[in-house]
């Protein structure tokens, strides 16, 4: 089969051997697959002379086949991949043996995966194969970030610096729906009307003075990803005693810190990443209420992988990109 693999020092399309389901495992055809930012990253971590990976977190498909004891899913249903590796139910923080699907284990981008029966979910039927394939790792991330962790109550105003990113335009749905106020950001002026079609009801460009754009607004939470770029800015604009969401840092993760001025402040910096199964099955519960649909900016077929790869290291994207795949 084919897939896209990371191989010793590069990252290539290659064929790789056709898994085969062990007990409690079952194979998936995989129709599409959802790039994420850790596509990019993971050739990195490991280096060179690594045995070939198939990467990719998340992917949507029919069930192939199915090994001995499962019982939640038979051959022909239509399902979701969870990329959160054992985490379950919800907890302060991940357990020890949680992982997230495509490093170490083979990820979605190629044409099968072997997983674990209780790793796949119901594709809603309303969603494209493509809207399914990207759901997962984004929505899981945002849904804890903003309702677990952020505990976002309707009427309150968050603001998302950095509307382009897949994990932003879920944010902002989720916000949306909830009856919240959504501030949000990009340096790019499609980027901001697209915001705007979206949802959001303030869209400021990057380089503008946050501070003074944002004088009259009350800021009860910021959720931010972006990392050192943002942060202080960020923090400026959150009213004393709000709350400060970080789960990400695509820009530097290590910034200069004023302690006193943060504790005067009597501000609320709150930490995570990803979520678990019961926070992924909360977040299609939402977007089945909602009729919601996930913003695919493109669609790559899986030859065309690398292609799409460059064009997500290049920020280029609004939402996600799918890779297609049969």
């Amino acid at each position: 089969m084919r897939g896209l693999v990371h191989d010793l020092d590069r990252v290539t399309i290659k064929n790789m051997d056709e898994p085969t389901p062990a007990s409690n495992e079952v194979i998936v055809k995989l129709k599409a697959a959802g790039l994420n930012r850790r596509d990019l990253a993971i050739p990195k971590r490991r280096g060179s002379n690594q045995e070939a990976l198939i990467l990719g977190s998340d992917g949507a498909g029919v069930i192939e086949s199915i090994g001995d004891g499962v019982q939640n899913v038979q051959v022909g249903d239509e399902v979701m991949i969870n990329p959160s590796l054992r985490w379950k139910k919800n907890s302060d923080a991940p357990p020890e043996e949680f992982d997230i699907l495509g490093m170490p284990d083979h990820g979605t981008i190629a044409e099968k995966i072997v997983i674990a029966s209780d790793q796949v979910e119901p594709k809603p039927a309303y969603l494209s194969w493509e809207e399914a394939a990207v759901f997962s790792l984004a929505a899981i991330t945002g849904y804890r970030a903003i309702f677990t962790k952020g505990k976002l109550q309707p009427g309150e105003t968050v603001f998302i610096p950095g509307a382009g990113s897949g994990v932003a335009s879920f944010l902002i749905h989720f916000a949306k729906n909830h009856g919240a106020r959504v501030i949000t950001t990009s340096r790019s002026k499609d980027k901001q009307e697209k915001a705007k079609h979206l949802g959001a009801d303030v869209v400021l460009d990057t380089s503008d003075d946050w501070e003074k754009a944002l004088k009259e607004e009350t800021i009860d939470m910021v959720i931010d990803s972006v990392g050192k770029a943002t942060f202080h800015r960020s923090l400026a604009v959150l009213k004393k005693g709000g709350r400060f969401v970080t789960f990400g840092a695509t820009t530097e993760d290590v910034i200069e810190f004023d302690l006193r001025s943060f504790f005067y402040g009597q501000y609320q910096l709150i930490g995570t990443t990803m979520g678990c199964k019961e926070e992924l099955e909360a977040a299609l519960d939402h977007y089945i209420k909602y009729e919601t649909h996930p913003v695919v900016d493109k669609v790559f077929n899986l030859e065309e992988s690398l292609d799409a790869l460059e064009y997500l290291k290049a920020g280029k994207q609004f939402g996600k990109i799918a890779i297609r795949i049969s």
